[in-house]
């Protein structure tokens, strides 16, 4: 099977191990996965900014990066959900509906591809200790997805997954608002890592680094034991 890869922003500056150990998956899973190098943005922070024009341009050029009959598969349900629930608003009734409209039916958040494509729910990972999934906003209210990261993570030998109080509660990051409201979305992040560790997890698991971007640097201020991890670096962990 062949997967093309759709690298978010953030991942590619801040966090490139998680796309290198996605990969290490989908090859252990038997997917052929390719690079396009030339792909850029979305368009996302550019939308929720209030500039749909500017959008509109950096996800007219998405579109062409990503015009494939492939699978393809992405770290952050926040982009997926952006590109399958947004792109029909912008390019409806234009001269590339008929490719928005095959990108949204082949694009996929990468624990959705695992279990809902792939039909698979243990990749073979060992990670000894004590974990907690948060439902990232983007993934759960843009994508529907809520039971398969649960069920990957029982599958991880080692791995106890606990649910803190509140898992679906908004981590507070939410790309713009952390900036324009920087007190509450502060607070939100605090109240987050507060119910991680009461539920006494090692390790606060989410698909989205934007949250767990936020959320770590309440944790690494605050000096707190928790530690975040993409679900891509838990299911790529141990082998």
């Amino acid at each position: 099977m062949n997967v093309q890869l759709f690298i978010p922003c953030f991942v590619d500056q801040f966090f490139p191990e998680t796309a290198f150990n996605m990969v290490k998956v989908l090859e252990k899973l038997g997917c052929n996965v390719m690079y396009n190098a030339e792909q850029t943005c979305c368009g996302q922070p550019a939308y929720n900014a209030g500039y749909q024009d500017e959008c509109r341009t950096v996800a007219t050029k998405f579109i062409k990066d990503f015009k494939t009959y492939d699978y393809i598969v992405a770290p952050s349900g926040s982009c997926t959900g952006f590109v399958r629930n947004y792109y029909g608003k912008l390019f409806d009734n234009s001269a590339v509906h008929n490719e928005v409209k095959l990108l949204r039916k082949n694009l996929f958040e990468f624990t959705e591809f695992l279990t809902d494509v792939l039909h698979v729910t243990d990749v073979g990972a060992t990670l000894n200790g004590i974990g907690t999934y948060h439902d990232a906003c983007g993934a759960l209210r843009e994508c529907g997805i809520k039971t398969g990261p649960r069920k990957l993570l029982e599958k991880v030998k080692g791995l106890e997954l606990r649910e803190m109080n509140d898992s679906e509660v908004c981590c507070g990051f939410g790309g713009t608002f952390a900036v324009k409201f920087e007190p509450i979305s502060v607070n939100m992040g605090e109240q987050k890592v507060h119910n991680a560790a009461n539920s006494g997890a090692e390790y606060l698991i989410s698909t989205d680094l934007s949250c767990l971007m936020h959320l770590d640097g309440y944790i690494r201020k605050h000096n707190s034991n928790v530690k975040v991890m993409h679900i891509a670096d838990v299911l790529a962990s141990g082998w």
